[in-house]
């Protein structure tokens, strides 16, 4: 690591630079869809050079799948409350509140058009889905571990969080706290 490496701390500029490239990226998709902006117009919207994005994300693919990651983790952390029917609750909560969220609609459509752009979005939605998979598992482990039955990271996926982004898509919001808890009780 060189010396401008270690210098850099987490909170200066390149992080004030990921989070304005972030949000421009959240707005242009907000207000264009998917597929209908370039890296030079999110760097322009981000007040960046555009080579700042190709040297920190290569790709307009990968930036995309860095942003969604990123509002997911940010905004639905995998919570560790003790239980798994506690834990099922917080992050179901956590998932519908970011979804119905200022920018939910354009993260729900980030996610789902990064599971099917062709090759480079195959890769892109694997990754996002593989990560979230990935924490979802921890937190059932945690469950069995406590010696509690729980069920499979896709029937999570199937009975918990594809009910509401199909809500959020098809435009059947708020996604009330009963509507979010009895997702949660007819899994368990």
């Amino acid at each position: 690591m060189n010396e401008r490496q270690q210098a850099r701390r987490p909170g200066g500029r390149s992080a004030r630079v990921g989070a304005e490239v972030h949000q421009a990226v959240t707005d242009l998709i907000s207000e264009r869809g998917y597929g209908n902006f370039t890296v030079g117009e999110v760097s322009a919207r981000a007040g960046v050079a555009d080579s700042s994005i190709y040297r920190r994300w290569g790709n307009l693919e990968t930036l995309l799948t860095d942003v969604a990651l990123t509002r997911l983790n940010a905004q639905s952390p995998m919570p560790d409350t003790g239980s798994l029917a506690g834990d099922l609750r917080t992050y179901a909560a956590n998932v519908a509140r970011e979804i119905t969220g200022p920018d939910g609609l354009a993260v729900v459509r980030l996610a789902v058009a990064l599971s099917g752009n062709g090759q480079q979005g195959l890769k892109a939605g694997g990754d996002l889905r593989a990560e979230r998979m990935r924490q979802l598992q921890t937190m059932l482990d945690r469950a069995r571990e406590r010696g509690e039955q729980a069920p499979d990271a896709f029937t999570v996926l199937d009975h918990i969080l594809a009910p509401m982004y199909i809500r959020v898509l098809f435009g059947m919001v708020p996604l009330a706290p009963d509507y979010v808890d009895g997702l949660v009780d007819r899994l368990l």
